[in-house]
């Protein structure tokens, strides 16, 4: 089976605490007429810092789409190469040992993709296969995690190299004052991760089986509208009610894997908010804890889109792991709305020799 090796993560270094958002969002909307509600909004999501990749002074301008998107850009070539250095060094493999590379990102638009800017700079091969992943939001890393599940089934021994790059202050709209917007402003985060996927060998989440679920009729529920100014956040208040539809929608895909969804040993999950995991854990019948790494991503990070699942797996590694054999699930929810859900064991078998 193929083995998810521990993710490197990286975060930009500057930080905006909640306290500081709240302050600003009494100050850049003081004559807001639902103001008290955003802020109460804010101030549940549990986030206690992000970090952000330019300082708050540039991150509250709008220069326009334009340089925005070449910020985004520089950055991701500043900054991605590093996590790809070490997530290949946690999977004991060099670039020429990739097969392909799946990218995530929803926060900038690249063509080509960064897929070919990491090979012609970094030493993959030119036979290197490309999958850039643009529109599926929150629940790319998940989506990212599956294709290369589905990768190494098709190609056995192959590896694949994910990464994920998610700049979301450079979607900052200072003229949007819709509520879910202002929200939107203090729950979000920037972060990038990279992780790779031997298709042999490798300690980590051996994936077994992997699964999609789109909610019905809800696309407008988490979407983008593009605008002269970019891309404007929309969030329905009832996403956390699509619980109840993916709690069970991940609950048929274990059952005849012979698992209880709700007898696992651990659980990465996209920390969208707390009532996300809130209701999760309600539709299962989960005590809190059961998504501690998750919770801490969203407290310490805020919400990284495709980066959290990276994040929380690698706050798991950092704990030590899991047991030889523990079971597991890997869910992404985004945009659709989508759940794209993985099982699988822990392994901690030794690297194999590469060939």
């Amino acid at each position: 089976m193929a083995t998810l090796c521990r993710p490197a993560i990286a975060v930009p270094e500057h930080l905006i605490t909640r306290e500081q958002t709240l302050e600003l969002a009494r100050v850049l909307h003081r004559d807001h007429p639902q103001l008290d509600l955003a802020l109460r909004l804010i101030g549940n999501t549990g986030v206690q810092t992000r970090h952000i990749v330019q300082p708050i002074e540039d991150t509250l301008k709008h220069p326009g789409f334009t340089v925005r998107n070449a910020v985004y850009e520089k950055e991701a070539k500043s900054r991605v190469p590093d996590v790809v250095r070490r997530a290949l060094g946690h999977a004991d493999l060099a670039a020429a040992d990739i097969d392909l590379i799946v990218y995530v990102s929803c926060t900038g638009f690249m063509m080509p993709s960064m897929t070919a800017w990491l090979i012609n700079t970094m030493g993959f091969r030119s036979s290197t296969r490309q999958l850039p992943i643009a529109q599926l939001g929150c629940a790319a890393g998940g989506a990212a995690i599956n294709r290369a599940h589905d990768f190494c089934t098709a190609y056995p021994r192959s590896n694949v190299l994910i990464v994920a790059c998610e700049f979301c202050s450079l979607l900052y709209q200072p003229t949007d004052r819709a509520v879910g917007n202002l929200l939107s402003n203090g729950l979000f985060g920037d972060a990038l991760a990279a992780a790779v996927m031997r298709g042999e060998g490798g300690e980590g989440v051996s994936v077994e089986r992997n699964s999609s679920r789109l909610v019905p009729d809800t696309e407008n529920w988490i979407a983008y509208e593009v605008r002269e100014t970019g891309f404007h956040f929309l969030l329905d208040k009832r996403v956390p009610g699509t619980m109840s539809v993916l709690a069970p929608a991940m609950r048929d895909m274990a059952e005849p894997h012979g698992w209880d969804i709700a007898g696992l040993d651990f659980y990465i999950v996209h920390a969208g908010g707390p009532r996300i995991l809130d209701d999760l854990g309600k539709h299962l019948r989960l005590p809190p804890e059961t998504f501690r790494y998750s919770r801490t991503t969203l407290t310490e990070r805020g919400n990284v889109a495709s980066v959290v699942i990276f994040d929380a797996l690698e706050r798991l590694f950092a704990d030590g792991g899991a047991r030889p054999g523990a079971r597991g699930v890997i869910a992404g929810f985004g945009p659709g709305i989508t759940a794209e859900i993985a099982l699988g064991t822990w392994t901690a078998s030794r690297f194999a020799a590469v060939t």
